[in-house]
Formats: structure tokens, sequence, C-alpha cells
């Protein structure tokens, strides 16, 4: 997993409330435990029409928001179903940071396991970034995780909460399996003296 650092980027405004996990990654496309090859099918139904073509009326398609990595949206973002490919399909399309009043919360422990930032604001706060991003379309926004603070051109910046622990992974990029594998020595050493207390097990 890639460490979060302090980054620029350009901000989407997709102005959706009630985005569930089928509608960010539809379930056909659930054929594969690997986290890699499901941003292209990122919020299918709505981002590709029926022949396969781009629907210029979807958000991401908008030329002015290509190469976004912060992504903001409406309320009780990541409902529906638990499927952890949401913030997989997510992730491979390259955002690390989505901005909401609200998520589901299974949706967001695993957006912090797969390297996403899932910044929390109120509404008049939200309103404020959606409404510079609608008058700029393309505008930058800074995020500072150390420091937890996202800046905008217009001065519509704040200071954001997270959890210390989730902080300290993000920054490090450390998933599960980083933060067990930073315990190998004694892991190993567990398992050399296991072998010696109880030789037959491991016969």
């Amino acid at each position: 997993m890639e460490p979060y650092k302090k980054h620029e980027s350009i901000a989407v405004l997709m102005n959706r409330s009630n985005v569930d996990t089928d509608q960010i990654i539809p379930k056909q496309f659930l054929k594969k435990v690997e986290r890699s090859g499901f941003g292209q099918h990122l919020f299918h139904d709505w981002r590709f029409n029926d022949d396969g073509s781009d629907n210029p009326e979807f958000e991401l398609n908008n030329p002015a928001f290509k190469g976004a990595k912060i992504l903001v949206v409406g309320d009780n973002f990541g409902c529906g179903s638990s499927r952890e490919h949401a913030p997989w399909a997510i992730a491979d399309y390259g955002f690390n940071t989505i901005i909401s009043t609200s998520y589901a919360d299974i949706f967001y422990n695993n957006c912090f396991k797969n390297g996403i930032l899932p910044i929390k604001v109120d509404k008049d706060q939200l309103d404020t970034l959606m409404a510079e991003i609608a008058a700029n379309e393309g505008v930058r926004f800074t995020v500072d995780l150390e420091n937890q603070q996202l800046s905008t051109p217009a001065g519509n910046g704040f200071s954001f909460e997270i959890d210390p622990f989730r902080k300290g992974n993000l920054l490090s990029g450390l998933d599960d399996i980083g933060l067990t594998l930073k315990h190998v020595d004694k892991i190993d050493l567990f398992e050399q003296q296991h072998k010696q207390d109880f030789p037959w097990l491991w016969a």
C-alpha cells in the first residue's frame, strides 16, 4: 500500500447521496479476489451507455476532472452490501481521498485498509466545497494528512478529524498484512519455540 502523503489534486464533484456499493462496482464484475483491475468498472452503470461508449452526462467523464484523486460526494456514501471491492475499485481508478458528510460503517473502515482517506465534513462545509468546484471545474484542493488540513484556492479549507491509529497506518502505507509483518521476528520466534515444545504437531 502506498503511503499517503500531502498532495494537491483536482477535486471531482459528484453531488449524489446514498451511493451504494452496487453502483460503485456492479455485482457482475466481482469475479476475482485481486485488488487490481476494478477501476475500469467503477460506476459502470452510470459511466457508460448501453453500447459501451462514455456517458457524457456522468461526472467522471467530464474532461475537467481527468486525473483527479479527490472525490467529493453527497451524504451516506458506500451504503448497501459490504463488498470490499468498492474501495478496491475507487483506489484502482486513482482516487485516494473521498469527502462526504457520512459513510456506511463497513465501507468507511475498508477505505483505510486500502489507502483511501475518507474525510468527514459537516453539511455547510460540503456545500461550500461543492459550490467551489461547480464554479471552477478542475479546481485543485490540497490534503495534508499529517497536519489534518484541507485547503482550497478560495480559502474554504478546514481541519478534519481522524483516528490516530488509522492516520499512522495511512502515513506509513500499512494495511492489515503490513501491520502483521512488522512483527515477523516475534512470529518466527514463537513458531520455533512451538516446534520445540510440541514437535508432534509439526511432524
